[in-house]
């Protein structure tokens, strides 16, 4: 059920069709795309699979810092479907990576109450990795501190293509489809859509992650690659979002009577 909000503390409303204009607080959703790994890596002279080492170890104090300003879901952009293209290597890093974050954190996400969810295709993953990806969903489903969705194996047109063919598949008539019906099939049903999208790394780009469900959300780019990503480029980041104004196509009038431009 749609909850509406409009001090920036309560879960987003779905439908932002009728949410109205809406003065921005503390996101309740951030998604991030973590950008940036395999230039730190230049920079520091060491190989990009340290690189993704330093992005994963800092993806840990990034969430308690959200937690503590009162964010309460996350997501995060880990692997997408176009990362298979990489070198042999370096995927193979990655995988061997997660695999070990993975074993090594749930117990810990755990005991901080921290909800894990995977979004995304688990089914090209290595066996084991799918495996413990799965023990760590199914440890943490309970936990209700924080939503953290990783997306991992995740890519925005084929989650919408994954959508459509679930709906023809349960055999649901065209006529009676309509946008929620498309939202309760794809990866993240059962969540709320972004507030904000922060992209690390100064790029603007938002590289198939989350097409259906940031239509309305607020977009950052921060300068700081994603192992630098600290406590002040998340203040900077929660204090631009503060400082907007969310209006989902709306046009608030102005106090003369007349109204904003787009």
């Amino acid at each position: 059920m749609a909850t509406d909000r409009n001090d920036g503390t309560g879960p987003p409303a779905q439908d932002w069709h009728a949410s109205g204009t809406q003065r921005c607080g503390v996101p309740y959703h951030i998604a991030i795309i973590m950008d940036g790994n395999g230039r730190w890596a230049r920079q520091h002279g060491v190989e990009v699979e340290d690189g993704h080492r330093a992005g994963f170890t800092n993806i840990e104090p990034v969430l308690q810092l959200l937690a503590d300003e009162g964010v309460k879901e996350v997501t995060l952009y880990a692997f997408s479907t176009e990362n298979w293209q990489r070198p042999r290597h370096e995927v193979e890093s990655l995988m061997s990576l997660m695999s070990n974050e993975i074993a090594a954190g749930a117990e810990r996400f755990n005991q901080k109450r921290v909800r894990l969810r995977h979004i995304g295709d688990d089914s090209k993953l290595p066996r084991d990795v799918r495996a413990k990806v799965r023990e760590a969903v199914a440890l943490t489903s309970s936990n209700t501190e924080l939503t953290l969705n990783v997306a991992f194996d995740y890519g925005g047109r084929s989650e919408i293509v994954h959508a459509i063919r679930q709906i023809v598949a349960a055999g649901v008539s065209a006529d009676t489809i309509d946008e929620s019906t498309v939202a309760k099939h794809l990866y993240t049903a059962g969540g709320t859509d972004p507030d904000l999208v922060i992209r690390t790394g100064g790029e603007f780009r938002i590289s198939n992650f989350l097409l259906w469900q940031s239509a309305y959300s607020e977009f950052h780019s921060s300068p700081t690659l994603w192992p630098d990503f600290g406590a002040r480029d998340v203040a900077a980041a929660l204090q631009a979002y503060a400082s907007r104004e969310r209006r989902f196509g709306a046009r608030p009038d102005s106090h003369d009577g007349q109204g904003w431009g787009d």
